[in-house]
């Protein structure tokens, strides 16, 4: 998918939405279990549920590679369902790679060619050439982890070198990167008063925004400073939406949460025109 082609679903839907697939067997209805694949019955079911508000699904694949080769299974299904039943969705696959170059054009191959997802999340840590790898490959996309919204972000992500906070520099060295306008960035909304100084590096730039919600990032806040014109924000919610229910109504009530935020967004999106 091209960043135009997800600019234009954000205002055909007037949301920017991303529901994130953090699909637990421990959390999920427990009548579900008696299906075969339960992880792909619940995905299938929430997909459906929600696909109108929102312009992406972002599964984490931790979620799937926990539970061996029946949860690749999932997985795959799942990537599958999206992409022909709701093409013009936009995947993530919130997997946080990042290796020497050759082990990472492997990665890219199983997500970008394999699976077929949009794009990647990559931990930026071992530079350029654990990066470039995953930006060759066309209309696909790399969301590098700038500013993350957990506490131990502050462990090494805002501690200053040569004056500079790392994430600053890894937001501005990776805009040296061949292959650079096919990258995004996490920045966590539990850090929207960061977002400024961050729009100052990345002014254009997709911005994935975790923390809305169960972690308790404002929207109105993230907008407020991370806004663009072509919107440039990705907000995921992920258990605050799949999990509004353990009962056999699980899907409306994750449709019901899902829309919620979609009025939020549209009346953020609003004060753009």
């Amino acid at each position: 998918m091209t960043t135009q082609e997800l600019v234009d679903q954000i205002h055909k839907k007037k949301s920017f939405l991303c529901i994130g697939l953090d699909t637990d067997l421990e959390k999920i209805p427990q009548f579900l279990l008696e299906e075969e694949d339960p992880i792909y019955s619940f995905n299938k079911a929430i997909i459906d549920a929600t696909h109108d508000l929102c312009v992406a699904y972002k599964p984490n694949i931790a979620f799937y590679e926990a539970y061996g080769v029946q949860g690749w299974s999932s997985l795959r299904k799942t990537i599958e369902y999206l992409n022909t039943n709701y093409p013009n969705i936009f995947t993530i696959a919130d997997a946080k790679r990042g290796d020497i170059g050759n082990t990472s054009t492997r990665y890219a191959k199983a997500f970008f060619e394999d699976l077929n997802f949009d794009s990647i999340t990559i931990a930026p840590y071992m530079g350029r050439d654990s990066v470039e790898p995953f930006l060759q490959f066309k209309d696909k996309h790399t969301i590098l982890l700038a500013l993350t919204s957990n506490e131990g972000a502050f462990d090494f992500q805002t501690k200053k070198i040569d004056g500079h906070e790392l994430y600053k520099e890894v937001l501005s060295v990776s805009t040296t990167y061949k292959g650079s306008e096919n990258l995004m960035y996490v920045v966590g909304a539990t850090k929207a008063e960061y977002l400024k100084e961050i729009r100052e590096i990345v002014p254009n730039s997709f911005l994935l925004v975790p923390g809305v919600g169960a972690q308790g990032g404002s929207l109105k806040d993230v907008c407020n400073y991370g806004m663009t014109k072509d919107i440039g924000l990705l907000i995921n919610s992920s258990r605050g939406i799949i999990y509004a229910s353990n009962q056999h109504d699980y899907a409306e009530a994750a449709k019901l949460k899902a829309r919620e935020l979609q009025i939020a967004m549209e009346k953020e999106m609003s004060r753009l025109n």
